[in-house]
């Protein structure tokens, strides 16, 4: 089941049915498409998977996803799940704009690689981050993130595969 977690400023709380509107509104904002390397979903379709995280991923312990909240302001997504470009985990987060450039994205990946190493037991997480999307690259260098490889699309863009040991996040 996933849990609620903490970190100094943000709680990681499992989606609540009242939280629809503001996983919709993040997933469709162009600047976090972008920066996520991914066309913007349709609203419709954004409905529906926020509606099988409550039904499909909870119930069946498929994988943990949040949303981030700063005392009671919603600011991000975040999940840790198993990936299918390697045997191991990714950890994936999003902030809204407004948020950016506070430390939180830091604070984030704290918080997911403590979650991976105390709860789930890996050693290791992964992390895709585009080629050009320099914010989180200068995050991941800053974090001891190394570079596997880079993995080219359909379209020929280059998302960066990196990879961090759980065991000394900082």
């Amino acid at each position: 089941m996933t849990q609620v977690l903490h970190t100094e400023r943000l709680t990681f709380r499992p989606y609540r049915p009242e939280d629809e509107e503001v996983f919709v509104a993040l997933l469709r904002d162009e600047e976090v498409c972008h920066w996520m390397g991914q066309e913007r979903v349709p609203e419709a379709d954004l409905r529906t998977l926020f509606r099988a995280i409550l039904t499909d991923v909870y119930p069946q312990h498929r994988f943990d996803v949040w949303g981030l909240w700063r005392e009671e302001v919603y600011v991000g997504h975040a999940e840790v799940k198993k990936t299918g470009n390697v045997d191991g985990h990714e950890l994936i987060t999003a902030l809204a704009p407004e948020h950016w450039g506070r430390g939180l994205g830091t604070e984030v990946v704290r918080g997911l690689l403590r979650h991976a190493a105390d709860n789930l037991g890996l050693k290791e997480a992964y992390g895709m981050v585009g080629a050009n999307n320099t914010a989180s690259l200068a995050l991941c260098r800053r974090m001891g993130f190394r570079h596997v490889r880079d993995v080219v699309g359909d379209d020929g863009t280059v998302t960066g595969m990196m990879v961090i040991s759980t065991t000394d996040p900082d």
